[in-house]
């Protein structure tokens, strides 16, 4: 593959010469342009976009890091990504990582090295604290609130939804929730946030029996909902962690013709809509938007987006 340097000695001319002609910048004379442009069509040159972004301090690449795929959660905020870019020069990189830290250091690392001109993290398993420490090298938006670390960030109020849920729980005499989860309280800030609301307004810790973690698909929300009914005490409601588990949750009960409880999903998906499930709208859609809008910005440190989530109790008209 040809180089700058075998266009350079065959046309010669300095590499700085065919540098400004590569990057249409300074003065170049007509004999040399043509000369240099005959050079690199006989070599089929084509410049390296990454190494020219490198030498000119630019760079239009924006990673998303995302810990999953399966979930239309994560689906819904990088469609809004996707959209935010397609009006700009900038293209978007998606970066796997599973909640595993060395993969997220690994992509932290090429933000440091102008590999990217910014990450959009939305989620994570690293600290808050290991995150900002990467912020003087690019542009980091995180898809959650970072509380009181120095991160920018575009996230919903999960906080207030949960408590307008179990408050509507309570006004029906509804006791015994159980919940699911992907993953536990102490690494999730989503299920610290829901246990938390459950306690402000039941006055009491939820039991662990009722709290299911690893809670990843359908077929992982189907199982679960077979050990809660196999408990003496069958829960009332069970607040699943997506509209398609919370349809899985639900199929299971109606297979093995046992009485359906409250299935409440999340994401306001078509599923939940077809079979009328109570669900939350985390705008996440929007979200993703606003999140790369922030991310081209180069926004402060100190930029935080809240976004309103919604409780949904009578899912019958569903908005595209």
């Amino acid at each position: 593959m040809a180089t700058i340097r075998d266009v350079a000695r065959l046309s010669g001319y300095s590499i700085t010469t065919v540098s400004r002609v590569l990057n249409h910048s300074g003065y170049v004379s007509q004999q040399a342009l043509r000369k240099i442009k005959q050079v690199m069509q006989q070599l089929d040159y084509v410049p390296n976009e990454t190494a020219r972004d490198l030498s000119n301090g630019q760079n239009h690449k924006i990673g998303v890091i995302l810990p999953q795929i399966r979930t239309p959660y994560f689906a819904q905020i990088l469609n809004g990504v996707a959209e935010a870019a397609f009006s700009t020069d900038y293209s978007i990189t998606l970066l796997p990582s599973e909640y595993n830290e060395q993969a997220e250091v690994y992509y932290l690392e090429q933000l440091r090295r102008k590999e990217y001109a910014g990450l959009i993290i939305t989620s994570h398993g690293l600290t808050l604290e290991k995150l900002a420490a990467y912020t003087k090298y690019g542009s980091l938006v995180l898809c959650e609130d970072p509380g009181n670390i120095s991160l920018a960030a575009v996230f919903t109020d999960r906080y207030a939804v949960f408590i307008k849920i179990f408050r509507w729980l309570q006004q029906q005499q509804i006791k015994r929730i159980a919940c699911m989860f992907y993953r536990p309280a102490k690494s999730s800030a989503t299920t610290r946030l829901t246990l938390t609301a459950y306690q402000e307004i039941y006055q009491t810790q939820l039991a662990s029996n009722l709290v299911m973690t690893g809670i990843s698909s359908p077929r992982t929300a189907y199982l679960a909902a077979q050990k809660l009914a196999q408990q003496v005490q069958a829960p009332q409601c069970i607040l699943t962690n997506s509209d398609s588990n919370a349809v899985a949750v639900r199929q299971y009960y109606i297979d093995q013709q046992l009485p359906i409880p409250i299935v409440i999903g999340q994401g306001y998906e078509m599923a939940s809509f077809a079979v009328k499930l109570p669900t939350i709208n985390y705008h996440l859609y929007e979200l993703g938007q606003k999140a790369f809008e922030i991310a081209l910005a180069d926004a402060p440190l100190t930029t935080k987006i809240k976004l309103p989530a919604d409780f949904i109790s009578q899912n019958d008209h569903f908005i595209l």
